[in-house]
Order: C-alpha cells, then structure tokens, then sequence
C-alpha cells in the first residue's frame, strides 16, 4: 500500500489501481454523509478532481493519484457512505482505475513515511 500526501491510500494488482482514502482522512472529515463517484470509463489524468465526498464537517474531493480510466466503482459508498468511516482502507475503497504502468505508485510514500507524516 503506497499513500499521497492528500491522505489517499493506492493498491496494485497489475496495471488496476485500487484508491481509497485513509483512516486519518477518514477521522478528520468526521462522519460521512454523502460520496459522489465518477463514471466507469471515464479518463482522468493525474489531479483531476473525481470524488465528492461530504461529511458533517465539511465536503472535500478526492483527486485522481494517477492518469487512467475508470475501471469500476464502489457503488456501495453511494447506498453507505457511512462506510468511510468504518473501514476506510479496506471495504470503503473509492475507484479503481486502469494504467499504463503500475510502477507509477511507487513515486509515493510507503506507509512509515505517511505515518511520520501525520504524526
């Protein structure tokens, strides 16, 4: 698992990279109340904004880590979007989006640097 400093968490299996947002993300928004995904198909390049996610506290955007396409969704967080809360790095994923390269992941930080990070 490879983490961005907007507190998102990256996966690898082949060129499918797996997005989601990090127990630290999650605890800071606070409980979240809505989460807007983007469509299966879709390109995006690297910072473009793509998930809306809204919570008590505030709303935020989730930006795309990589330059892909949108491979699939987490249709759940739509019905549960209570989900971010209660396991945000594992059931509560966002998208997963096709890439070239998979290696790409690797210009982020593992998980002792996030970890120095917020601390």
């Amino acid at each position: 698992m490879k983490f961005t400093e907007d507190h998102e968490w990256l996966t690898a299996d082949g060129n499918i990279i797996t997005v989601g947002i990090t127990e630290h993300a999650s605890t800071s928004l606070g409980d979240v109340v809505f989460v807007e995904l983007p469509e299966t198909g879709t390109q995006v390049a690297k910072g473009d904004e793509i998930v809306v996610i809204e919570s008590v506290k505030a709303a935020s955007d989730i930006v795309a880590p990589v330059e892909g396409e949108i491979v699939e969704v987490n249709e759940a967080l739509e019905d549960e979007p209570g989900k971010v809360n209660e396991d945000p790095t594992g059931a509560a994923w966002f998208f997963k989006i096709k890439v070239d390269d998979a290696s790409v992941i690797n210009e982020y930080m593992d998980e002792d640097a996030y970890k120095a990070l917020v601390d």
